[in-house]
C-alpha cells in the first residue's frame, strides 16, 4: 500500500526542485559529522520554515544507516497504540520511500502490542515531514514507520526493549529516527526552561525519567511517547552517549516570543 503525502505544499514545498534546494540548504553540518554509527536521533516535524534548520543540522551531523525505523507521535487519535505500517512505500514529491517489509515482519513479531495498522498514519504528518531529508541524504533509504500513542509506562518500556533486541540482531544495521516537537504555545523563555529539563533526561539516556519529567512539569512535548520507546530500544542496542545538537523556537523565525513551539535535535550513539 502506498501512503500519499498529505502536507506537501503546506509544511514543505510540493515542487521537487524547490524542495530539494530548501532541504539541501538545511542539511549543513555544524562541526564534525559523527564517525560512530547513529543508533537514534530525534528531530522536529513542524513546517520547514520553523523547524527545518534544527532537523537538517541534526540529520546532517548524524551517521544514519540506510534502513531507518521511524517512531512518531499520533496527533489524530486514529489507529492502534503501536501502529506499524508494514508494506509498500511512502510518497514524497518526486520519489517513493520504500517500507522494509522484512524488518516490519520482524518487528511485528517482537511484541504482541505492536500491530500492523495504517489508520494511525494516513492523516498524520509527524513522520512524513522527515522523509524528504532522509531521501535527499540517501536515496537508498528504506523505512519502517511506527506511530506511538500508548501512555502506559510499562508498555512503552516493553515495546522499546523488544524493538531494541530485534534491531540488535537484525541482518542489516538499523538506525532509529524519532519525530518530536518540544513545548507548545508558551513563552520562549518558559519553553526553553521546561524543554531543558526534558532534554537533560533524553541526553542522559534515561527514558523513565524523561517520561516522568514531561508529566510532572506539564511539558507539552508531543513526541515523548515515541522518544521513550526509542531510548529503551537504543539502550538495548548498546547506546552509551547522547548529545543535544540544536535547539530553537518558532519565535526566532516569527518574532512572536510570547507563543512559541520548541524544536530540538538529539543524537544517540
Amino acid at each position: 500500500m502506498e501512503r500519499q503525502a498529505i502536507v506537501a505544499g503546506r509544511f514543505y514545498d510540493a515542487d521537487v526542485a524547490r524542495l530539494n534546494a530548501v532541504v539541501d540548504g538545511y542539511l549543513v553540518v555544524d562541526g564534525e559529522k559523527r564517525k560512530e554509527k547513529t543508533l537514534l536521533c530525534m528531530v522536529p516535524h513542524a513546517g520547514y520554515v520553523f523547524s527545518g534548520g534544527v532537523c537538517g543540522a541534526t540529520l546532517a551531523k548524524a551517521n544514519l544507516e540506510s534502513t531507518v525505523l521511524l517512531l512518531g507521535p499520533n496527533h489524530t487519535g486514529l489507529g492502534d497504540r503501536f501502529a506499524l505500517w508494514a508494506e509498500g512505500g511512502w510518497d514524497i514529491p518526486g520519489a517513493t520511500v520504500p517500507v522494509d517489509a522484512d524488518l516490519a515482519s520482524e518487528l511485528l513479531g517482537a511484541s504482541p502490542l505492536i500491530h500492523a495498522d495504517t489508520a494511525a498514519h494516513v492523516q498524520e504528518h509527524s513522520l512524513e515531514v522527515i522523509l524528504p531529508f532522509l531521501h535527499r541524504m540517501n536515496p537508498e533509504t528504506s523505512i519502517v514507520p511506527i506511530s506511538v500513542s500508548s501512555r502506559s509506562a510499562e508498555h512503552l518500556k516493553q515495546v522499546g526493549m523488544s524493538i531494541g533486541r530485534i534491531l540488535k540482531s537484525f541482518e542489516r544495521p538499523v538506525s532509529i529516527v524519532v519525530s518530536s516537537d518540544m513545548s507548545h504555545y508558551i513563552s520562549h523563555d518558559e519553553a526553553k526552561a521546561k524543554d531543558t529539563l526534558a532534554l537533560e533526561a533524553a541526553v542522559n539516556l534515561e527514558p523513565g525519567r524523561l517520561l516522568e519529567t514531561v508529566a510532572s512539569n506539564n511539558i507539552s512535548m508531543c513526541g515523548v511517547l515515541p522518544m521513550t520507546v526509542g531510548l529503551y530500544a537504543a539502550l538495548e542496542m548498546g547506546a552509551t552517549r547522547g548529545e543535544l545538537t540544536a535547539y530553537a523556537t518558532s519565535g526566532e523565525v516569527s518574532g512572536d516570543f510570547d507563543q512559541v513551539v520548541g524544536y530540538a535535535g538529539v543524537i544517540v550513539d
